[in-house]
């Protein structure tokens, strides 16, 4: 995962960023025919004329600049700009004409760096309307007005929309960063939950069956073997499961939960009960019971003082429902919202489940979790009536261990 994320961020930075405002800087090029003219002196009033083109370049700088930094651009200060450099450009043009209309198509560059939507459309069909009058009532133009003032809008528009687009770029590319994050916590919670309920479970079952062992050793030593024997089979399976869990192929459900369940009570003198009716569980139910299972096996070792544990899985209305109740004291960590119950109740919330835990009502510790039914095409089941407990196909099982 965490080469997933490098690799994604190496690409990002590979590609080109967004376009900045020197891009734009170039087009001010196109003043170099009012700059020829102020040269040759065929402009009246040339210094009226050389201060107006240094207020329009300066003022074309200063605008473009904020236009490409988003905080900026919706400042009052880029409008007061943008309204000076109006001002200039109608002036100029109204007052020389010829090679001073093209500031109107550069005008235009600049509005569409500033402005966006309905007010950005309105603006450059103002401006494209207004430097076909000026180019008329001129009558000495460079080009045909409507060619300036087709020239005019598409300025603004192109510009607008390649910046607006970049922008959108920008955006994915950092959603798409956001989403690697995501999914790099995503799966550190996943291994830290797997590997929380794995090893708890498992020390659990070692303790039991190091006390166990060591309870016998003086009297019988071939059963203190073989309970040893068995913690040497946990720990091959424990140092199993983790390294699925690391790889997140880890596959287990309730069933197989339940078979290890047997040998765990059994060495910590709790009696095993599981009473069973419906039809199994589709595969995620049952991998998520299982962990239900697992957990609260492993509290029930750890802090109940239990003589007797029951297992109760029954479907109705639609949602599958297993309860797991003990006659001992409580867990801790069911009382005070341990991690390993905190962690499962998301892990049920996150398929549409509910999780409960708390003191039963004859005493003891009961743990519910409930998860709706899928059925085969991924769909959820409607509520449907429970079955009955005559059905001979779905009789209820008892099973004493």
């Amino acid at each position: 995962m965490r080469k997933m994320l490098r690799r994604a961020r190496e690409g990002a930075d590979r590609r080109p960023g967004p376009p900045g405002p020197y891009v734009l800087l170039p087009t001010l090029l196109m003043g170099l025919g009012s700059f020829s003219n102020l040269w040759q002196g065929e402009t009246s009033n040339p210094w009226v004329g050389g201060l107006g083109l240094l207020a329009f370049n300066s003022l074309y700088i200063s605008v473009v600049f904020r236009g490409f930094d988003r905080r900026r651009r919706e400042s009052t200060t880029s409008y007061v700009l943008l309204a000076l450099m109006g001002a200039v450009t109608v002036g100029l043009a109204v007052g020389y004409g010829g090679n001073w209309l093209l500031f109107f198509p550069l005008y235009s560059l600049a509005v569409g760096t500033i402005l966006r939507g309905r007010l950005l459309g309105v603006s450059l069909l103002t401006l494209g309307a207004g430097a076909c009058a000026v180019a008329l009532w001129q009558g000495d133009h460079v080009s045909q007005p409507w060619t300036i003032g087709y020239g005019t809008v598409i300025s603004g528009a192109v510009t607008a929309a390649i910046l607006t687009l970049s922008e959108t770029v920008m955006e994915l590319r950092e959603t798409r960063r956001e989403l690697a994050r995501a999914a790099v916590e995503q799966e550190r919670l996943r291994f830290s939950r797997d590997l929380h309920d794995l090893l708890g479970h498992t020390l659990s079952v070692v303790v039991v069956k190091s006390e166990a062992a060591r309870r016998l050793a003086p009297h019988d030593v071939d059963a203190a073997i073989a309970q040893i024997h068995d913690i040497e089979s946990v720990g091959r399976q424990a140092l199993r499961e983790v390294r699925e869990a690391v790889t997140g192929y880890r596959e287990g459900g309730l069933a197989t939960e339940l078979d290890r369940a047997g040998t765990v009570l059994a060495a910590a003198g709790i009696e095993k009960v599981v009473h069973r009716s419906g039809p199994p569980p589709d595969p995620r139910a049952d991998a998520l019971l299982g962990w239900v299972a697992r957990e609260a096996v492993t509290n029930a070792v750890r802090h109940s003082g239990a003589t007797r544990c029951v297992f109760t899985l029954d479907r109705a209305r639609g949602r599958v429902r297993l309860t797991v109740a003990d006659d001992g004291t409580g867990p801790a960590d069911g009382a005070g919202g341990g991690t390993g119950l905190r962690g499962l109740s998301e892990r049920l919330a996150a398929a549409g489940g509910s999780l409960e835990s708390g003191a039963g009502p004859d005493g003891g510790f009961v743990v519910t979790a409930e998860l709706p039914v899928t059925a085969p095409d991924g769909t959820t089941e409607c509520p449907a009536a429970e079955p009955s407990a005559a059905d001979p196909l779905d009789p209820p099982e008892r099973e004493r261990r």
